[in-house]
């Protein structure tokens, strides 16, 4: 009877640690994301720090000069777009600009009428003056939290590249002397994927915005620069971001007419194809080693589980899954396993 008790009493207590355990790491989601986040970072700058430090410059210097050069691209990239993007808008709100709207509306019928009608109505409810102060004042408490999110992001990839090895080597003397080259050889190929997954994702956000700003303003598309940027951007969301870019471009099309709408439309499409039969192979090639079809699953059950912001998640969620499946179940030998490159040579990811 009493070893009944003490085996129901190690069992309660187990199921509680559990429980507990998880309601805790449920409450620090957010936490955990930002440390995902700085996790894929590091995977992505690192073999440029390495690359670098094999020619005898610090790794310290290496880290400084990788986001000096993001944050110059970034500057670089604003000082681009947000000028005309900011003339679009205004000349969206501007009274011209809704008079525009307006007769369009008046003079269209069906779909775009609807459309014109409704973005009318948004215009024309959009707050003024005084109205103004209490939503600016929480946009700058937001954006405040995001600018420490930001930093803390980056800072823990700081942390991370130079703390990484160590780790390893921490996380390998917990395990049994012969799974200890295994469990490296896994971590290290996860750390390959994560990083040439988001180099090239960067690099098709570039490519994409670019190609389809510049087809938008050749068909005469509103706003082209907007729809276009907005466009790239979304293609760090799978699945859910090219299906929104295409319906905002075929929608702002709409305002200027059914042609534009479709020529809009198969601009998206031409895109779409050339990024899934000749970017995506050049520059991402098999970077995650995860099908379509796990992808869609990925984002879906990511979208439904957590909030919408997480399905930034689902791939590398998917692609580290995946790897470690493989390893576990399927008995795949890391260290055999093809190195995804992306800007980087197999020797100088290795």
């Amino acid at each position: 009877m009493g070893q009944t008790a003490r085996k129901a009493a190690v069992a309660t207590l187990v199921a509680g640690s559990i429980i507990v355990l998880g309601l805790a790491l449920w409450k620090m989601r957010l936490v955990l994301a930002l440390l995902f986040s700085a996790l894929i970072i590091a995977a992505a700058i690192r073999p440029g720090i390495d690359w670098l430090a094999s020619r005898r410059v610090p790794r310290a210097v290496g880290l400084t000069i990788h986001y000096a050069v993001m944050l110059g691209a970034l500057a670089l990239a604003l000082s681009f777009v947000v000028p005309p993007a900011l003339h679009q808008v205004d000349h969206a709100l501007s009274p011209g600009g809704e008079a525009e709207i307006a007769q369009a509306a008046q003079s269209s019928s069906g779909f775009k009428h609807e459309v014109l009608t409704a973005l009318q109505k948004r215009l024309k409810n959009l707050p003024s003056g005084t109205k103004l102060v209490k939503p600016l004042a929480q946009v700058g408490v937001t954006a405040f939290e995001v600018l420490i999110g930001i930093f803390f992001t980056f800072a823990a990839a700081a942390y991370w590249i130079f703390e990484r090895d160590k780790t390893i080597d921490l996380v390998c003397s917990l395990f049994p002397r012969p799974k200890r080259k295994l469990i490296r050889d896994t971590w290290n190929l996860i750390d390959l994927k994560l990083g040439a997954f988001v180099r090239g994702e960067a690099l098709l956000i570039v490519i994409v915005a670019t190609a389809l700003s510049l087809a938008f303003w050749a068909i005469g598309e509103p706003y082209w620069l907007l729809v276009g940027s907005f466009a790239g951007l979304v293609e760090i969301v799978p699945v859910i971001g090219p299906l929104t870019a295409g319906a905002l471009a075929v929608a702002v099309g709409l305002t200027a007419s059914v042609h534009v709408a479709v020529l809009a439309a198969a601009c998206v499409l031409v895109v779409r194809i050339l990024e899934d039969y000749l970017l995506i192979p050049k520059v991402l090639g098999d970077a995650v080693g995860i099908s379509p079809l796990v992808v869609l699953v990925s984002v879906t059950t990511v979208g439904i589980l957590f909030s919408g912001w997480a399905v930034l998640f689902a791939v590398p969620l998917a692609a580290v899954a995946a790897t470690i499946f493989d390893v576990i179940v399927r008995d795949v030998d890391p260290a055999e396993q093809d190195v995804p490159t992306v800007l980087f040579s197999a020797a100088d990811a290795e």
